[in-house]
């Protein structure tokens, strides 16, 4: 056992006791070698060990396979990124006509798109992608194509159908043929079927008087739909996802151009005040870490979260994978940030927010919304606070169990002369975001996890 992962270890073991977590795998790619960790158990009712092969959903760590996909695609000469949508998909129809026929295969892929975040009550009649992407139409857009980024679930789930129609094959399908088999990842999939015949991991989900339950349903709170499979639908294993990362790092093994694999690292939109990066690539966050380039995703399902590191100039990768909500996303983050710093002696410094400002805090007050979630910034006391969690009624409307809320969390601005904030407590301590103005100068959103939240 190398110094390093020895000591990685310990902390994989100390950080899931501090942070509840009942089963996590850690992996770390550095100088060609592949370390593993791994701690606790499946489901705390029915423990299995976890190993390098449990699977996880990866949630957002989704749209890395998609993106790939589209770029081979691309490659073959199948699929143009700056040609319209309706090129491939004539019969999309969105809530604003100008932008349904502007909105181009890079703007989904670089979250530009416009459109919010996602459907939260689609009516799947018949199950198939297409059919999610039909109700679209109801979904809010929150700015023109291309004026700027907003993470959207929904831009995703439209190019899935992008590559369904380009192919001929259903989505999945046509991953798998593109991407999955000839890389040999045999352990990552979309079907509930082909996870039920391996080890998995179940989700947790701890309340605030501390009760851990069992998340249901398993992948996601929405209930089962194959439309949110390019945004998020595949199952992995740690050992998978390293070695989608030594693919990501390399020269395309043949499957992909050097030239494209870079592309999808290269900034083409800048992101302001996010902890998620400074830019999106094609898919990727960018971020500078102490000086370093790094190259990312993260994924959040119901009770599970997946982080997945790239350093490309060290031909170095991190994955982090945690079976428990909301504290999954916090084990993560100090997984990546401990193994920066033992193999790559990166340390990052935290963000020092700014004393309490009455005034500034007095414009900050109030709800914001995008179609699924609500964000409260509460000015009380001397604090201001920020709690964010599923909107009540599509609670009470559900059937499914769902993930508990974020409580209200003290804030504080930054320093320079944006809205910029960091959250300095809870569960999402760490995550950074800023407050958007209109004409007149007053606070009209908040933008959070690369999303923009208007205010209502």
């Amino acid at each position: 056992m190398s110094e390093e992962r020895e000591s990685l270890a310990a902390f994989v073991a100390a950080a899931a006791d501090e942070f509840g977590v009942p089963g996590a795998a850690v992996a770390v790619l550095a100088g060609g070698a592949e370390h593993h960790v791994t701690h606790g158990v499946t489901n705390v009712d029915h423990p299995l060990p976890i190993d390098e092969h449990t699977l996880f959903p990866l949630a957002s760590v989704s749209k890395s396979f998609t993106a790939t996909a589209l770029l081979r695609l691309v490659e073959q000469g199948a699929v143009d990124l700056d040609a319209p949508v309706r090129r491939y998909v004539p019969e999309l129809c969105l809530a604003d006509e100008e932008a349904a026929a502007r909105i181009t295969v890079l703007n989904l892929l670089n979250h530009t798109s416009g459109l919010d975040w996602n459907l939260v009550d689609a009516d799947e009649t018949d199950g198939s992608l297409a059919a999610w992407v039909a109700q679209l139409d109801r979904l809010p857009l929150i700015a023109p194509p291309g004026a700027r980024a907003s993470y959207s679930q929904a831009g995703y789930n439209l190019a899935g159908l992008v590559v369904e129609k380009v192919t001929g094959l259903p989505f999945e399908k046509a991953v798998a043929e593109l991407v999955l088999e000839p890389l040999g990842l045999s352990d990552t999939v979309y079907d509930l079927d082909e996870v039920v015949i391996r080890r998995f991991a179940v989700g947790h989900n701890r309340a605030e008087d501390g009760t851990v339950t069992l998340a249901r349903p398993w992948k996601s709170w929405r209930a089962g739909t194959r439309g949110n499979n390019p945004g998020g639908g595949i199952v992995s294993s740690a050992s998978d996802l390293l070695r989608w990362a030594r693919f990501q790092l390399s020269d395309g093994e043949g499957l992909l151009t050097a030239a494209s694999l870079d592309r999808m690292k290269r900034p083409t939109v800048q992101l302001r005040g996010s902890t998620l990066g400074d830019a999106f690539g094609i898919c990727w966050f960018l971020r500078d870490v102490a000086g370093v380039r790094t190259v990312g995703h993260g994924g959040s399902g119901n009770g599970q979260f997946a982080e997945l590191l790239l350093v490309p100039e060290r031909d170095f990768a991190v994955v982090s994978l945690a079976n428990t909500g909301p504290d999954g996303y916090q084990f993560n983050q100090a997984v990546l940030k401990r193994a920066l710093e033992l193999y790559l002696g990166v340390v990052e410094r935290e963000p020092e927010p700014l004393p309490y400002d009455a005034g500034r805090a007095r414009e900050a007050a109030g709800r914001y919304e995008i179609d699924a979630m609500c964000l409260d910034v509460t000015d009380e006391a001397g604090r201001l606070t920020l709690a964010v969690g599923i909107k009540p009624e599509i609670r009470a409307a559900s059937d499914a169990e769902m993930p508990p809320d974020y409580p209200a969390a003290e804030i504080g601005f930054l320093p320079g002369e944006g809205d910029e904030y960091v959250i300095t407590e809870g569960g999402l301590k760490g995550q950074k975001g800023y407050f958007s103005r209109g004409a007149d100068g007053a606070v009209t959103g908040v933008d959070l996890a690369g999303r923009l939240f208007s205010r209502r």
